[in-house]
């Protein structure tokens, strides 16, 4: 089929699943600290560890450190994403899978760093489907640089037969890229640790456009992009020019770290899941007057236990990240009952789906997949 999506919730047709084979290990460096940032929370008496999670293991200076992940973890989390395709399956959506990392050992290496890499897992990351347009998007984290490269037989395949393709220019990623001012800065999580001063390299050229897909809220025509540094606003303003007169961009600051589909998610036209009233009251006006349905507050219990030193990467509002297959059917973490439960409350079609380890690989059924073929159109829905 040719490439269709322009929203979170029409009747999915197509979709991509991501991939976890090789994922042996987290890399810790500058790129990886920024992006988990609002993580990274200190001793804070008014704050429980569990509820708001802190990366384990320190970064030392600009130095790369590999921390392992269990190998029972991983197994696991490859069954779940099975489970998902073959759901998916079930409910009569095409599955498509990236190439899987060929070896646990890959590296990216360019002028300026060299970074360990990761599998394409959380695939909605690092590529925005516009209507009929793929846009590979500049990364965050060094070690997801050539991403995009393990989806490219697919990307190819719409191409023939007739989507758009671009790829935003791709950053140099030296230390001096990183707008540091937002980490710097104290936030509603209370102290964060610390982010030395950058490292001078001969490749700087200031800071540059960095952006994730997942920081966008398809709605038709209309784009609601996050932006919390100015490694976010320059992005969007390429993508403001690139796309102007066919979509329209609205921004919303800092309602976020980066990504926003745990914060919100559009489940049908009129209809937000929001993680709190908080979170809709921040977006933009013509957004605040759907309904809205306020994600319950996750239980403790939901969650697998882990060793101390396990790098817990998600708040547990993580399962908020569901995946709608069409306007009254949704995906939704079958260890989530109180969201399931809210949303059966509201009408509708709930299919609960296994996954154990997501506060472990920073991601839920929405970061796992790729919608490239939905019935929806260019409509405008904020006018």
């Amino acid at each position: 089929m040719r490439l269709n999506s322009y929203d979170e919730w029409s009747r999915l047709r197509e979709v991509v699943v991501g991939s976890a084979e090789n994922y042996v290990s987290h890399e810790r460096e500058l790129s990886f600290d920024l992006f988990f940032h609002d993580n990274l929370a200190q001793d804070n008496p008014t704050r429980s560890e569990w509820y708001y999670p802190r990366l384990t293991a320190r970064r030392e200076g600009a130095d790369r450190r590999r921390l392992p992940v269990a190998r029972a973890y991983v197994d696991e989390l490859n069954e779940d994403l099975e489970g998902l395709a073959d759901t998916l399956r079930g409910l009569g959506v095409t599955v498509h899978r990236p190439l899987a990392l060929p070896t646990e050992t890959a590296e990216v290496t360019t002028p300026a760093w060299s970074a360990s890499v990761v599998p394409p897992l959380n695939i909605r990351d690092n590529t925005l489907v516009v209507g009929d347009e793929i846009i590979e998007t500049p990364p965050m984290i060094r070690s997801r640089y050539f991403e995009t490269q393990l989806l490219k037989p697919l990307f190819q395949e719409y191409f023939r037969a007739g989507a758009r393709w671009t790829t935003m220019p791709r950053p140099l990623m030296t230390d001096a890229s990183f707008d540091l001012s937002y980490v710097r800065t104290a936030t509603v999580g209370g102290p964060t640790e610390p982010v030395g001063d950058p490292r001078p390299s001969p490749w700087d050229v200031g800071v540059e456009m960095m952006f994730d897909a997942a920081q966008c809220l398809r709605l038709g025509r209309d784009i609601v992009a996050n932006v919390s540094t100015e490694n976010h606003a320059l992005a969007v303003t390429w993508l403001e020019r690139h796309l102007e007169g066919r979509f329209r961009i609205h921004r919303v600051h800092r309602l976020s770290d980066s990504h926003i589909d745990s914060m919100v998610l559009a489940l049908r036209p009129g209809l937000l899941l929001v993680r709190s009233d908080e979170v809709a009251d921040a977006l933009p006006p013509e957004l605040r007057r759907w309904d809205r349905i306020v994600a319950p507050t996750p239980e403790r219990n939901n969650f697998p236990r882990y060793e101390d030193d396990a790098l817990i990467l998600t708040s547990p509002f993580i399962d908020l990240n569901v995946l709608s297959v069409d306007p009254d059917t949704v995906l939704v973490n079958e260890a989530s009952p109180e969201l399931v439960r809210t949303l059966e409350a509201a009408k509708f079609t709930v299919v609960p789906v296994r996954h154990r380890h997501r506060r472990l690989f920073g991601g839920g059924f929405h970061c796992f997949t790729l919608d490239t073929v939905r019935d929806g159109g260019p409509e405008d829905y904020l006018t």
